[in-house]
């Protein structure tokens, strides 16, 4: 027996010894976790031709992304634009497979770099059918909460990664100083002490920074519950001329410092893994080839080492028409310091042009390793390159009733009482929920498109009841009424009808249609007909609630004194529950306004601290009511 064991175990040593050498020569230290960062990142830096390196710093939308050309081109990310799926009202699960068939072809590739997949998840995970779709950023700066944005943070991440992607484009912590700007509901508050604290949201998305981290080192917790986060837009979004979208933000660099800049340094510090670059100006000078703010601030003053990241044809941008010189484009962009650039349909262009560029030193190749190892940076953080793949483990998490539960919270923090009855002597609010008969009116009050505003499903909402599932406020109301209330709704009920009918008292619902972006820019901010229409055929009737569905305070002073209370509801999503619980008293009124009610359009741009401040309701103010539950 002994003389046999002895060439088994040689057998066996040997075996080994080549198995081992094998690992020696099969061993990349970019793909062993157990190496320090900065170790994984030189050493796969080090392997990566021109075309590789440039591949990583290109954004293709999900419609061009195919197998073939993620493989061919080295793409290093893909996002899906507003509205974008890969199917209409597509499950989790369709989600997942179509990510990880581009992921697959990424892996496949000679280095196996895995592509990061980006969406625009700014009030819960929006473009997604059955989502939980949280209030507007308008609505949440009402709340003054950081926890609660926490909490709604963490939602959104467990509800984005159900859909296998790993990675958003938010939260956006402009502080919008003009309501007539078409983003103004992207916005916390006109003041930026809030819009710094409720940057809470990141931690919230990414995970807790550790106690010992480096500043402006990225952050995202390793597993499958986190995303990457992106703040945006940089910098000054929020401050262009008139609110006019994209546009120049006139402000020395005091004023820019003190009222667009600090909420970066908070997100920053709070370990951010992106930042976006802004389509607008600062004084004359595009945001996205501001080499001195993006590197010589952003990057070299602030220690940002995150990526940063352009705005959709962001670069295309810089020339006016857009596209104009796309090379030109290309190189201001790039040298102002952008890493990954959200192309996002014309790649070849951007990739032929860098290299041409690269090629003929007129980006220096410097430039180019310093975006590749950001981008890294983020990718191996985040643990991508050990859990590229999705699976259906979280399915269960998106649209969970705990998530709507916590939306409907955010409502009820979010709603402003701006009127409650003629005098504190008579409030009117909350309602009684026994009464024999209620009228519910306006185009708004049936309407979960319209509650839930732009960017929800598509890029620009959807107006009606069919786009996703949710609760208008017409169903909150019937929900919370006492049976025996007769609850009738006419949409835009004539007088007549209102006084011939004898109701208990009347709750009228309007506001603005559906809009994101430019679409949403107007320069007289008014409630659109029947809106107006219906207040006065309602409220000079009837004793009236009139709740306006909104994405910033707009014209309500000429009907103010035919309207007995006022609610300010801004865009409150999917769970209009949250609106019902406070209007009856099973929760009180809390919030206060986090942006100044205009009287006037004229008296734009005014914002809490100015000079000659006269709202017609000030920053700050918003009645309280007490809970009626015993």
């Amino acid at each position: 027996m002994g003389k046999l064991l002895i060439p088994i175990l040689g057998f066996l040593l040997f075996f080994f010894l080549a198995a081992a050498a094998g690992d020696v020569k099969n061993y990349l230290k970019y793909k062993d976790p157990k190496q320090p960062l900065g170790v994984r990142i030189r050493d796969l830096l080090s392997r990566m031709t021109l075309q590789e390196k440039i591949g990583q710093m290109v954004q293709v939308e999900l419609t061009v992304a195919t197998p073939d050309a993620m493989k061919k081109y080295f793409i290093g990310s893909v996002l899906s634009g507003g509205g974008s799926v890969p199917a209409p009202k597509a499950s989790a699960e369709t989600w997942v497979k179509t990510v990880n068939n581009i992921q697959k072809a990424a892996l496949s590739t000679r280095l196996g770099i895995p592509m990061i997949y980006g969406i625009d998840a700014v009030h819960g995970h929006n473009n997604v059918y059955k989502a939980t779709i949280f209030p507007h950023n308008v609505g949440l700066g009402v709340t003054r909460d950081p926890q609660l944005l926490k909490r709604i943070g963490e939602a959104t991440a467990l509800e984005v990664r159900a859909t296998g992607i790993p990675y958003v484009f938010a939260p956006c912590i402009a502080v919008c100083r003009d309501p007539r700007w078409g983003r103004c509901y992207e916005s916390y508050s006109e003041d930026h002490r809030i819009v710094q604290a409720l940057t809470e949201i990141i931690p919230g998305l990414q995970g807790d920074l550790p106690t010992n981290s480096r500043k402006g080192v990225p952050f995202v917790a390793p597993g499958k519950t986190k995303v990457a986060a992106c703040a945006k837009h940089y910098v000054g979004d929020g401050g262009t001329t008139r609110g006019i979208n994209e546009n120049n933000t006139v402000i020395s660099l005091s004023g820019l410092l003190n009222i667009h800049m600090p909420a970066y340094f908070n997100a920053i510090s709070k370990g951010v893994a992106t930042v976006m670059v802004s389509y607008s100006s600062w004084n004359g000078k595009k945001m996205h080839a501001n080499h001195d703010l993006v590197t010589g601030f952003l990057k070299n003053k602030m220690k940002f080492r995150g990526f940063v990241i352009s705005d959709w044809q962001g670069i295309d941008r810089i020339t006016s028409p857009p596209g104009a010189n796309y090379s030109y484009s290309v190189e201001a962009g790039v040298s102002a310091g952008i890493d990954m650039v959200m192309v996002p349909y014309n790649f070849t262009e951007f990739i032929d042009d860098l290299t041409y560029q690269v090629k003929n030193k007129i980006i220096p190749m410097s430039r180019i390793n310093d975006a590749v190892q950001r981008i890294l940076r983020v990718k191996f953080t985040m643990g991508l390159f050990e859990n590229p793949l999705a699976d259906l483990s979280l399915a269960n998490q998106l649209g969970s009733q705990e998530h709507r539960e916590l939306a409907r919270e955010a409502v009820r923090k979010s709603l402003v009482l701006l009127k409650n009855g003629e005098s504190a002597d008579e409030p009117l609010v909350p309602l009684p929920k026994r009464a024999p008969k209620i009228l519910v009116a306006g185009s708004h009050a049936d309407n979960l498109g319209n509650q839930c505003g732009g960017w929800t499903i598509t890029w620009q909402g959807l107006s009606g009841n069919n786009l996703t599932s949710g609760t208008t406020v017409l169903n909150a109301i019937k929900n919370t009424v006492d049976p025996a209330t007769k609850v009738v709704y006419d949409k835009n009920p004539d007088a007549n009808f209102v006084k011939s009918n004898k109701f208990s008292y009347a709750i009228v619902v309007v506001g603005e249609p559906p809009y994101a972006e430019t679409f949403g820019d107007s320069l007289n901010l008014t409630i659109p007909e029947p809106g107006p229409s219906t207040i006065t055929n309602v409220c000079t009737s009837v004793k009236c609630v009139v709740i306006i569905i909104s994405g910033r305070p707009v014209v309500i002073q000429p009907y103010l004194a035919n309207i007995d209370a006022l609610v300010a509801a801004w865009l409150p999503g999917t769970e209009g529950q949250g609106v019902a619980d406070v209007l009856f008293g099973d929760y009180g009124f809390t919030g206060k306004l986090a942006r100044t009610w205009f009287k006037t359009v004229d008296q734009l741009p005014m914002n809490v601290g100015d000079q000659h401040y006269d709202p017609l309701f000030p920053f700050g103010f918003g009645l309280t009511t007490k809970s009626t539950k015993h």
